[in-house]
């Protein structure tokens, strides 16, 4: 037999600098940020700790002090688990796989009641650490790595392309790094809420051609815990919850950046993975009232939303410049801030995405509450998005 999967809390810390420096007097340590959260979301969800059976961590960063750490905080919270005590690792799918676990967890009758959380600390680590770490895990070694081509070095030769391809100019596409920040402002957890404008995204200094500093995201840590039970349970609760509704994966087969000719900005993965996900759930692209992308830049926002369906081929900078994906327009995308500005503690991205989509469907997103907002999808990926893993949820209240 199998469970429908409801959300019944997601609670997270704002995104900053939490990490203590290595020569300070005290540290702030991550298992103390993590229990606390998790105390806040039991709470929440009004779940009674003894029906807890699974913990599913996004995996720490490897400068984490603490090693084994689910086993680690299943002691510490001194919760034993009959489901699942586990760490997921998928880079920046991490958090969402840890989603995904959970959610398998509950719906295959395994827990009554799963957590998916997960901390990330980075901000205090040298860059030269933190740099190195992330090339050999997202890039080849034997080509990417020792030619130092990061990340953003990839979303901006999507960047170049699609501004070839469709006419398209770096300042259309900064018109998604603006509404992010509009979004951000209005968020209480986001790492930057200082509203800006075109004109100072364009003065930015370069990162890599063609995107600045304002149109890539910003290191930083975080800190998410978020409660899932079967939905008889949460019917039972009275309390309003989110459904999820339908779920896809699918992985290309490429690392990265392949070898393999293909069309780069196309983002093969996100259009197979949204497709599984509407059609589980039942609905259609244009059925949805919001999204949360995961999206490292601008040009990452703009191939993502044309991928799954939510703007039309090429026309994802322009809806950005007139105003369709902000907040009261179409579609409002990445209503949190996204990761340029709400913030990118990379491995519990994911599950700062869930809590965007959980504050939308339940109500209590504030000031940036998208009106009637019944279904959201979701997104997280693996780099240039070889791989995705999509979420559509429900509001029920």
């Amino acid at each position: 037999m199998t469970h429908r999967v409801a959300v019944m809390a997601v609670s997270a810390t704002p995104v900053g600098k939490i990490q203590t420096p290595e020569d300070a007097e005290l540290h702030t340590l991550e298992h103390e940020v993590m229990a606390k959260l998790v105390v806040e979301a039991m709470r929440d969800s009004g779940m009674d700790k003894k029906d807890v059976d699974s913990l599913v961590f996004a995996m720490c960063r490897p400068y984490t002090r603490q090693k084994y750490f689910s086993t680690f905080m299943a002691s510490y919270l001194q919760l034993p688990c009959h489901g699942t005590v586990m760490e997921a690792l998928g880079n920046g799918m991490t958090g969402g796989i840890a989603l995904e676990q959970a959610t398998r967890d509950v719906e295959s009758g395994r827990a009554k009641v799963a957590l998916a959380l997960g901390v990330n600390f980075e901000s205090q680590t040298p860059s030269g650490e933190h740099m190195n770490s992330s090339m050999r895990t997202t890039g080849d070694v034997d080509f990417h790595t020792i030619f130092g081509v990061t990340p953003i070095a990839w979303y901006a030769m999507d960047a170049m392309r699609y501004i070839h391809e469709y006419g398209s100019s770096r300042r259309e596409l900064a018109n998604v790094a603006v509404k992010s920040r509009y979004h951000a402002s209005l968020n209480p957890i986001a790492q930057y809420r200082k509203p800006i404008t075109l004109d100072e995204v364009m003065a930015q200094r370069e990162i890599v051609e063609p995107l600045g500093l304002y149109e890539v995201p910003p290191r930083g840590d975080g800190a998410v815990c978020a409660v899932l039970c079967r939905e008889d349970i949460a019917k039972a609760s009275g309390r309003p919850y989110a459904l999820i509704k339908g779920r896809g994966f699918y992985h290309e087969g490429a690392h990265q950046i392949s070898e393999v000719p293909n069309d780069m900005i196309a983002f093969k993965s996100i259009q197979v993975a949204s497709g599984k996900a509407y059609e589980q759930a039942g609905v259609k692209a244009g059925d949805m009232d919001f999204a949360e992308l995961y999206a490292p830049c601008t040009i990452v926002e703009v191939l993502a939303s044309e991928a799954m369906g939510l703007c039309e081929r090429g026309k994802g900078g322009k809806d950005a410049e007139s105003g369709a994906t902000t907040l009261g327009g179409r579609i409002p995308i990445s209503t949190s801030g996204g990761l340029m500005s709400r913030g990118h503690p990379a491995y519990v991205t994911p599950l700062y995405i869930l809590h965007e989509v959980f504050q939308q469907l339940v109500g209590r997103a504030g000031e940036r509450q998208v009106k009637d907002a019944r279904l959201g999808a979701m997104s997280s990926e693996l780099g240039n998005y070889n791989a995705a893993l999509v979420q559509v949820l429900e509001a029920v209240r």
